[in-house]
Parts: C-alpha cells; sequence; structure tokens
C-alpha cells in the first residue's frame, strides 16, 4: 500500500505535466520518433490513382488483375529515461532543484510515450545503478516511475554516464529512443556514448542551474562539491573572481558542446526555475522538420 502522502505527490506530479503532454508534445512525438519500420499488413485489387511500385506481381499474374501491397508503420516503441541522481542534483537556486525539475521532465516525457502507445522504461543512476524499470505500457507503470523519481533514496554521490550507458547495452536488446537526462558533470564517457548513439537514438537533456554558470556577488562564500565533499572559499564579491568562475564555466560547457556536435547529437539544456516546455517544442520542431 502506497502512503497517502506519496499517492498525493505522484497525482500532484501527474496533473502539472497532464496539459503539457495533451497540448505541446503528444502532436509532435509521432513526428519527431520515428517507429521501428514498416511493415507489410495485405494486398487489395489496384485502385486508380496508386504508387504502380506497390504493384504486387505475383499476385497480379496468379489474379489475372493488378493488386497492390499495402504497408503500416510499425509504431512501437521503446523509450528509456536515464536519469542522473547524482548528489549535484539536489542544487537550486531559483525555487526549484535539478532533481525536482528532472521529476517533472521525466513525467513528462513518460506520459508522452504512453500516449502514443510506446513503452517507456527508467534508469537511474549515480556512479552505479540504483534503479532500473524496463520499460512498459500504462498509467500505472508511469506512477511507479514517477515514485521512483520522487522517493529514490541514492546510496552513491557521484556520477558515473559510462555505467548507465553500458548497463543500457547489456539490457536494451532493440533500438530505443534514449532520453539521457544529467547535467553532465562526469568525464570519460565520449566513447561509450558514441558506441551507444549507434544502435539507439540518444537525447541528451542537460539540466543546469544559473548560479553553476555565474557566481553571484554575495561576498565570502563556501563552495562545497556536492559529490566529492571538496569545499573552497571564495570572495565573491571580487570582479576578478567572478570572472575566473564564469571562464572556467563556459569553457566547460563549450567543451561538452563540441563534443555533442562532434557526435552529431542534439542536446537539450534546460535550466531550473523556468520553463522547460519551450526547449522541448523547439527539439520536437526541428526533429519534424529534419523527418
Amino acid at each position: 500500500m502506497i502512503p497517502r502522502e506519496v499517492m498525493q505527490n505522484i497525482r500532484r506530479i501527474q496533473i502539472n505535466t497532464s496539459h503539457v503532454v495533451d497540448d505541446l508534445l503528444a502532436g509532435g512525438w509521432h513526428s519527431a520518433f520515428k517507429g521501428r519500420g514498416i511493415e507489410f499488413e495485405e494486398v487489395r485489387p489496384y485502385q486508380v490513382g496508386d504508387d504502380i511500385r506497390t504493384i504486387d506481381w505475383n499476385v497480379t499474374a496468379r489474379a489475372g488483375e493488378p493488386f497492390v501491397k499495402l504497408f503500416r508503420e510499425e509504431r512501437e516503441m521503446s523509450v528509456m529515461l536515464l536519469v542522473d541522481l547524482s548528489a549535484s542534483q539536489s542544487f537550486g537556486s531559483h525555487h526549484q532543484t535539478k532533481r525536482e525539475l528532472v521529476t517533472e521532465l521525466g513525467a513528462t516525457l513518460a506520459f508522452s510515450a504512453i500516449k502514443n502507445n510506446d513503452k517507456v522504461g527508467l534508469t537511474l543512476f549515480t556512479d552505479q545503478i540504483e534503479k532500473a524499470l524496463p520499460p512498459r505500457t500504462g498509467t500505472r507503470h508511469v506512477l511507479r516511475l514517477i515514485r521512483e523519481l520522487l522517493y529514490c533514496d541514492p546510496i552513491g554521490r557521484g556520477t558515473d554516464l559510462r555505467a548507465a550507458l553500458d548497463h543500457l547495452g547489456r539490457t536494451a536488446s532493440r533500438r530505443s529512443v534514449v532520453f539521457l537526462i544529467s547535467d553532465f558533470q562526469d568525464e570519460g564517457f565520449e566513447r561509450t556514448l558514441r558506441v551507444t548513439r549507434r544502435k539507439h537514438d540518444v537525447v541528451p537533456i542537460q539540466i543546469v542551474d544559473r548560479h553553476e554558470v555565474t557566481m553571484p556577488n554575495v561576498g565570502l562564500i563556501r563552495l562545497r562539491d556536492p559529490e566529492s565533499g571538496k569545499t573552497v572559499s571564495i570572495d565573491s564579491s571580487s570582479r576578478r573572481h567572478r570572472r575566473a568562475y564564469a571562464e572556467l564555466m563556459a569553457a566547460r560547457q563549450a567543451s561538452t558542446d563540441a563534443m555533442f556536435r562532434k557526435m552529431r547529437m542534439e542536446p537539450i539544456r534546460i535550466f531550473t526555475g523556468e520553463d522547460y516546455v519551450e526547449p522541448l517544442q523547439r527539439f520536437f520542431r526541428r526533429r519534424e522538420s529534419h523527418a
């Protein structure tokens, strides 16, 4: 039996994301993500206007009149959410932590998937695999995914993207749409990501807080890396310190962006405390225009 308070929080997420799914995402999902391909359905007599390239010559020869092949798109897909729950996800300076944003975003993507009759699965990871739910359909399954996103208490604190991608490679036997949701505060995963990209349609979603990008002018502050536990004191009133910090963060972001460009991937960058719908809309529009 799920506690009442837990169920209320799950339902709140469901309600908050339902209008996003209905109004903004569901319509573009079909065009943005292709099914497994086209499969033969049946033959029928030729009608004026049919493409002559679809004529089934074997059936036509036996019947003495032209017949054409009919095909349908095999729509069912598996959608995998690979979600980073490392300690850095607890940070947030705009009335929302990164993990809270990840939960709402994950719920939106999961409901979008099942609304289009696709299966959706979830892998939560830190520097180890924390939880893995295989792809399934149905609202009850998505509600369980939301519960894990909300209440999973991770054992690890660091980030190991390579381990998460390796786990996907071992468990996902068929091609899937993979939403890799992380702040990408990790190194050494490029080769594994490249291998994963060959088999799956990988969509990186980078979760960022504005104060991770630029340091506020609030005097002497102590910064603590939530993953390593290391602390350092910085005088944020120093323009030189703020500029050096901003340049360091910009260089890291440029390196991440360059990696994605080299792999021809389309990352989505979403900030805490800001609307995540518009970045998703832009992504779907780009995908639809390139389809």
